[in-house]
């Protein structure tokens, strides 16, 4: 074969190869839609001390498809005198443009404390100044090292919290809990306080776990009724201040906790139609049962004469009748009372009242 045959030969075989390959692989992908997907749920909060920033990791890259080897999150920080536009937010390779970085996160690691599922949760003390304002944007880089656009920016004004209420105090109700406190008497920082401020009630189901809001007051008021509680069961309260100057917040650190466990109060309604039998020895009982749900026992009361009744016994539910058994010559009066299951045993109010003659 000659080798201008074989050149031919050759070329047409690249040719087909070429060919081919582009049919199994499709045209390329640009390199930013290979680029994870920018974070949409940034958001910053005050609070005492440190600004709170929390936000979801993606997982899918602007294409959609899977980031399957996580890399790196980074978090930036400008800040500046709180005037005009916070400072644009421009990507440079892996960083951002007139940002400091605060701090990076390895997501290859699922056990790392700053996760929480899918979101990252990070406290900012850095050089924090009151009445400066703070803007945050976060990028995501997979381990290629491939870096989204920057997230929207989140701007925050850092101010003083309040000081954490005082004198909490927590009375039980029927599955209800009712909270008072004093307002805080100044500023974290020990200024006086002049701005609105309002609270939030947190509560816990047991003395060791963190406590989650339940409810917030308007401005100024220092009570809570916190409702649908389960009965006999303890509960866990503390109380924090926010404070709002304009556009600004803070979010002040929780006072001391408090226990109380709701109990039912209310009386269940009361035995019906009692009847008594007397004979040698006994008086036998029969009664209407309580309209109530929860009757636990049906306390039966004696009384001689003008004294006191006492207790001579109690049946439980399903059970309406009751014998009271080597009881001496004389007159007596019969009352019953219909006893709940609370941890409380509330007692109704007594039935009728019956007087017989035991001979």
């Amino acid at each position: 074969m000659s080798a201008g045959r074989r050149r031919a030969l050759v070329a047409t075989a690249l040719a087909l190869a070429a060919l081919g390959a582009c049919g199994r692989r499709g045209p390329p992908v640009a390199p930013e839609h290979r680029a994870p997907q920018v974070v949409g749920d940034l958001t910053a909060a005050t609070r005492a001390g440190a600004i709170d920033l929390t936000w979801t990791v993606p997982r899918r890259r602007a294409d959609n498809s899977r980031i399957v080897e996580p890399g790196i999150a980074r978090l930036f920080r400008a800040d500046d005198a709180g005037t005009g536009e916070p400072r644009a937010a421009l990507l440079q390779r892996d960083r951002v443009r007139g940002y400091t970085e605060i701090t990076a996160f390895r997501l290859d690691d699922p056990a790392a404390d700053f996760l929480r599922g899918n979101q990252i949760h990070y406290t900012d003390r850095r050089d924090l100044v009151f009445g400066r304002r703070y803007t945050y944007v976060v990028t995501t880089s997979d381990a290629s090292g491939r870096t989204s656009l920057p997230s929207s920016r989140v701007s925050v004004t850092y101010i003083a919290a309040p000081a954490p209420p005082q004198a909490l105090r927590a009375e039980p109700g029927d599955r209800a809990a009712r909270l008072t406190w004093q307002a805080p008497a100044m500023l974290a920082d020990g200024s006086p306080i002049s701005d609105t401020i309002t609270y939030e009630v947190l509560r816990a189901g047991d003395a060791t776990s963190a406590p989650a809001a339940v409810g917030r007051t308007e401005s100024g008021v220092t009570s809570f009724q916190d409702r649908g509680l389960a009965n006999d069961q303890t509960y866990y309260y503390a109380v924090r201040a926010i404070r709002a100057a304009g556009a600004a917040t803070a979010v002040g650190e929780a006072g001391d906790r408090v226990a109380v466990t709701p109990a039912k109060t209310t009386a269940p309604s009361p035995v019906t139609n009692v009847v008594a039998i007397p004979s040698r020895g006994e008086v036998r009982l029969s009664w209407q049962p309580s309209s109530e749900p929860d009757i636990a026992a049906y306390v039966v009361y004696r009384a001689a004469g003008t004294a006191a009744p006492i207790r001579v016994g109690a049946v439980r539910p399903p059970m309406t009748t009751f014998v009271d058994r080597n009881v001496p010559s004389g007159t007596y009066r019969y009352t019953v009372r219909a006893q709940d299951t609370s941890a409380r045993a509330n007692e109704s109010a007594p039935s009728n009242e019956v007087s017989v003659t035991v001979p």
